[in-house]
């Protein structure tokens, strides 16, 4: 339903069961696929594309240019997986030259007043909390959760099913499988509840906390811990995804525990 109070530009293409509610604005160049729902007074700019089954709530804004000032108009896009649900004006700014877009996945959850900045990716089944600020060219893998009013650091890497805990500073790359806070931002466990929640058994998640025990809690640094991790721990998916983190990681991982101050 093409809501006639909705400003859509001609050569926006939209599927025709899509659901346009009133003081829309879809601009050219966009892309709407079958059975999204956008919600009164949403703005969708030139360069986005978004999925199917996708509900977008009032107020948010798809698609504008980024806040990079060495963006100089290149066509580039924002990009919306299927079944996601972007709440109340949250924002999506388009890739720059750096990626060419910005990636929202599918069966996401995006709550009112998420930033996603520039040429960030974004997997799939990730929840972000309210007002979780997401700087330029961030990666957050499947799975993820991150705590309202966090904020990204530019370039961070966040891993697979990790769990973020609220107002969290976020300045350092946080690997898969782990649950991450506190003011600096630290190891604080396994997220083994997510990751039985997604079927992990119980050997897999004792092996993660095992491997994790090498990288945090003995005294090792980075390169010492994956030395002994690959001689003494064997061989899984979810060890090599770990090692492979660490080894790559631009900006290093977070540090474990920190003692409390007296």
């Amino acid at each position: 339903m093409k809501q006639p109070l909705a400003y859509i530009h001609p050569e926006a293409k939209i599927a025709p069961n899509v659901v346009i509610e009133p003081f829309v604005t879809i601009d050219k160049n966009v892309v709407i696929e079958e059975g999204t729902t956008i919600g009164s007074n949403v703005t969708i700019l030139e360069g986005s594309r978004i999925g199917k089954n996708c509900k977008i709530f009032p107020g948010a804004v798809i698609g504008a240019v980024p806040q990079d000032l060495k963006f100089a108009g290149e066509e580039t896009t924002a990009e919306i997986g299927d079944n996601t649900t972007i709440r109340e004006c949250v924002t999506v700014n388009r890739g720059t030259k750096a990626k060419g877009k910005t990636v929202v996945g599918s069966n996401c959850l995006l709550m009112a007043y998420t930033h996603i900045a520039h040429d960030a990716i974004v997997g799939n089944n990730v929840i972000l909390a309210n007002a979780v600020q997401v700087a330029g060219e961030v990666v957050i893998d499947d799975f993820a959760i991150i705590g309202g009013t966090s904020a990204i650091h530019q370039f961070v890497h966040i891993g697979a099913h990790v769990m973020v805990s609220g107002g969290t500073l976020i300045g350092k790359d946080v690997p898969p499988y782990v649950k991450a806070g506190r003011e600096r931002i630290s190891y604080a466990g396994v997220n083994s509840i997510g990751l039985r929640r997604r079927s992990y058994s119980n050997e897999q998640i004792r092996d993660i906390q095992n491997i994790y025990r090498y990288l945090f809690q003995m005294g090792l640094n980075n390169s010492e811990a994956i030395e002994r991790i690959e001689a003494e721990m064997p061989a899984s998916k979810e060890r090599d995804e770990i090692i492979l983190f660490v080894r790559n990681s631009q900006r290093g991982i977070i540090k474990g525990y920190y003692p409390d101050k007296a």
